[in-house]
């Protein structure tokens, strides 16, 4: 096990600023995600951490040691890249031993390691077969067998699962999982995906242009988010606008009270906090669209105003297109801005409950 340390990392490719002034601490045994959309400089984190770009400004340590100018071979990170990236000349067992040769170890040992490798992620028999007999999540698995038979103190994922289909996407996530907590291994792992990071992570790194917008356990991410950006990037948020006037907003929909000055600002509501009743009163919100996904019937509802806005309900309710609906929420976080942090809001019992 190992600790990575990131300290003011910063990477500009001349155009302008991919990564600024990133700081992190990821403990030994630790999973961490970078989440964020294309373009906030996840990979490129990565990449630094791994030797593939160099840092225009920043130091990067393991263990306390400065690896900032090493070079990748000589790093102790293992690298699992979106694409799978392996040999189709070789067989498995020599794809997965081949950095094991390049460190001259004896014959014995490699069959050893890689034995173990392939086993450790479900492929224990299959060193004989050639990458073309294998299907997407079995070439993903055996670059995984790759990096962490060289026993690396770090292991860095660049969005692993990307190619894969939603099923095997969710088991093999699972499968990495199982085995980071096995091993014990310092993990940074990169994705796009809010579910894969609210599964796997121990903690989530949101980025946005480069820079952290919030580092938290991934209950606190989706329930406080820091800024209006993570409240509308991780998971779904109907942001309502709303004028405040001494601590109340002047909706008579959803009146909530708050400790904002006055002005505009926007009501930041879950969909699963809302709870829905039918009414034949004009002025009230009107159903656009209904769909049942099972566990859950997801509500697409147009308010008063015109403004768009999302509802789960459980599945044992029935709504339809046209259908009047009263909105009611049991709590909302509200913004004055883009980057301002939240400010818990308070909704009073709705006029027409």
């Amino acid at each position: 096990m190992a600790r990575l340390t990131i300290e003011a990392l910063a990477k500009s490719f001349g155009t302008g600023w991919a990564v600024r002034d990133v700081s992190l601490d990821v403990a030994d045994g630790e999973l961490v995600c970078l989440l964020g959309p294309s373009g906030s400089g996840k990979s490129t984190i990565l990449r630094m951490v791994g030797g593939f770009e160099r840092p225009s400004a920043g130091r990067i340590l393991i263990d306390g040691q400065d690896v900032t100018g090493v070079p990748p071979e000589r790093r102790p990170t293992g690298m699992v890249f979106q694409s799978h990236a392996l040999w189709t000349h070789m067989s498995l067992f020599e794809n997965v031993a081949f950095g094991l040769k390049l460190r001259r170890l004896p014959k014995p040992e490699i069959r050893r390691r890689v034995d173990v490798a392939l086993a450790l992620v479900g492929l224990a028999g299959f060193g004989g077969r050639r990458v073309w007999q294998l299907s997407g999540g079995q070439q993903q698995r055996v670059a995984i067998a790759r990096s962490l038979v060289l026993e690396p103190k770090i292991l860095l994922l660049d969005e692993p699962f990307a190619s894969l289909d939603q099923h095997l996407r969710e088991r093999l996530r699972e499968e990495v999982r199982d085995i980071q907590q096995r091993l014990g291994i310092t993990t940074l792992f990169v994705t796009h995906g809010q579910d894969e990071a609210l599964a796997l992570a121990d903690r989530i790194v949101v980025l946005e242009g480069g820079r952290v917008e919030q580092v938290d356990r991934p209950d606190r991410i989706y329930r406080q988010p820091a800024t209006r950006f993570v409240a509308g990037f991780i998971g779904q948020m109907n942001f309502v606008p709303a004028e405040f006037r001494n601590g109340r907003a002047e909706r008579p929909d959803f009146p909530v009270s708050a400790a904002v000055p006055d002005g505009p600002a926007s009501l930041a509501i879950r969909p699963e906090a809302v709870t829905l009743r039918r009414s034949d009163a004009p002025g009230h919100a009107r159903v656009h669209r209904a769909v049942d996904f099972g566990t859950h019937l997801a509500i697409d509802l147009e308010l008063a105003d015109g403004t768009r806005f999302k509802a789960t309900v459980p599945p044992g309710e029935r709504w339809a297109a046209g259908e009047a609906a009263l909105p009611a929420v049991a709590g909302c976080l509200v913004f004055r801005g883009e980057g301002d942090a939240p400010v818990p809001g308070i909704v009073a019992t709705p006029v027409h409950a």
